[in-house]
């Protein structure tokens, strides 16, 4: 049984599939492709959500300091990612790597845990862009029904000036500053997140239809975001208040993860999952142009661009208005408003790039799923059905619309909160594997072509490894259960399925035989 269990995928194998054009997908991506894939995936939730919600929660002004560490984690990981990417160009990511290194059930495991990964952001952004949604069309006066525009339960406040906006301390505090009584307003519990659901629904239909249509798509909502968030930080810089910033570390509240330095590190844990798009890269390498040669530009590229942004627009956000404000869905449009009357016109601007950004992010992330299960039923790990390709659009199709169906009715029924910390640690996981599996191949196979090399092994990947397992270790406990009861659900899955059907077993016993 052993032997079977760590049976790794002959890396010669792996070109010939790479090398294969029957596979059905159509080799249409450049490099710039690839980048705007990586910075549609990574700018989006983190730098229009979850930075301010971070922030107010765990790190303050620190908030920063978690998107430096997150990156440093990311960039060994992405290293170890490029050189992968440029030896085994198909889809799959680090699943994939995992078979040619570490064997046939670590490599399960990682593809399972990538399912968790990518169905759980598409979610997590969708309701972000939702957030983002209500709130625009609020300022011109639009106001969509209170109980259709949240999580499952989510008591709001069912007054249109507040609109959909959900009873925090934070928020309370502000309410009260204002002179309102909260207690006073009325409140409804919302059924569904109609708006998340509804931008799931489309973009996993321009998915089906095909990938070029989809990378076109998302170069125009990269090239839009981009520029905003420039603009955002080119503007609010003459508006930051130093005494925002003080003090940079907020002393610890006595609670493991609430501010102070493990406040940073939890910080840090929750928003790596905005790091995930270099991921989603590596996930389109069968339709790339020229694998071996654009795959490291695109992941590493995305990844500079990506990190630089993320802490610039911290440091601006949390220089404009104090951290304790930030807990709320739209937290850049919350820095327009602290900047004053004279800079309202800015407002709907911010709004419409933080939604033109996370549609790219869903986009991305219901294009990456799709691209696993593929490589995971060729594989016969999973039932031949995932790995059928349509016909004339030349697209995973029924995967994709199985993970858009997934991702809408969680999107409609989960807070952002559980979803974001879900996908953090599935990410995690997933960039450890990768780091100890360069180590691995390194050792089994130093002869390999390498288009591209990890520097300073084994420095590089062990360091890689060790940040992301300390950021797994600062999340929740109730994180942890999760993952644990979604692993078990993955090794029931395997062990009744997945290896009794799985090719590299069948095809080694027929040669034994």
């Amino acid at each position: 049984m052993a032997n079977r269990l760590f049976r790794t995928k002959s890396i010669h194998d792996l070109m010939n599939e790479a090398t294969d054009t029957h596979h059905g997908f159509k080799r249409v991506l450049t490099a710039t492709n690839l980048t705007t894939l990586g910075i549609g995936a990574i700018i989006g939730a983190g730098i229009f959500v979850l930075t301010g919600q971070a922030a107010a929660q765990y790190a303050g002004p620190g908030i920063v300091l978690s998107f430096i560490i997150s990156g440093l984690a990311c960039a060994f990981a992405g290293l170890c990612y490029a050189e992968f990417a440029s030896m085994i160009p198909i889809a799959g990511s680090a699943y994939t790597y995992a078979y040619a290194t570490l064997g046939e059930f670590l490599a399960w495991i990682i593809g399972w845990d990538l399912i968790l990964e990518y169905l759980f952001a598409a979610s997590t952004v969708s309701v972000g862009w939702g957030g983002y949604v209500v709130s625009f069309l609020r300022d011109f006066g639009i106001f969509l029904p209170t109980n259709l525009t949240a999580a499952t339960g989510t008591v709001l406040i069912d007054v249109p000036m507040h609109g959909w906006q959900q009873l925090t301390q934070y928020l309370n505090h502000s309410l009260i500053a204002q002179g309102i009584n909260v207690e006073s307003l009325p409140h409804v519990t919302s059924v569904i997140n109609v708006p998340a659901m509804f931008i799931v629904a489309i973009l996993t239909a321009l998915l089906v239809i095909g990938i070029r249509e989809s990378a076109n798509f998302n170069n125009i909502m990269v090239i839009t975001k981009v520029s905003v968030i420039i603009l955002f930080i080119g503007v609010g810089i003459a508006f930051v208040k130093s005494a925002n910033w003080h003090p940079f570390i907020p002393p610890n509240t006595g609670i493991s993860g609430h501010f102070g330095w493990s406040g940073i590190l939890r910080g840090a844990g929750v928003i790596f999952f905005a790091y995930i798009g270099f991921d989603a890269v590596s996930t389109a390498a069968q339709e790339a142009k020229n694998p071996q040669k654009h795959m490291p530009i695109g992941i590493l590229g995305s990844l500079s661009i990506s990190t630089v942004l993320y802490i610039l627009v911290a440091l601006i956000l949390t220089g404009i208005v104090s951290y304790t404000e930030l807990n709320v869905p739209d937290p850049m449009a919350v820095g327009v408003n602290a900047m004053g009357p004279g800079m309202f016109w800015l407002r709907p601007i911010v709004k419409l790039a933080a939604i033109a950004g996370l549609s790219s992010v869903i986009l991305v992330m219901l294009l990456g799923q799709p691209r696993i299960f593929f490589s995971m039923a060729k594989d016969g790990l999973l039932p031949p059905v995932f790995s059928k390709v349509h016909p004339r659009f030349k697209t995973p199709y029924i995967s994709t619309l199985l993970t858009g169906s997934v991702a809408l009715v969680l999107a409609g029924i989960l807070p952002i909160s559980i979803l974001g910390e879900l996908v953090s640690i599935g990410t995690l996981l997933a960039f450890a594997i990768v780091c100890a599996s360069i180590l691995v191949l390194r050792r089994s196979k130093p002869d390999l072509p390498r288009p591209f090399r990890t520097p300073f092994v084994p420095v590089i990947p062990i360091l890689g490894a060790l940040i992301c397992i300390i950021q797994m270790v600062s999340l929740p406990l109730d994180t942890w259960l999760r993952l644990v009861i979604w692993m078990a659900i993955g090794f029931i899955i395997y062990f009744t399925y997945g290896i009794r059907k799985s090719k590299l077993n069948k095809s080694i016993e027929a040669n034994q035989q």
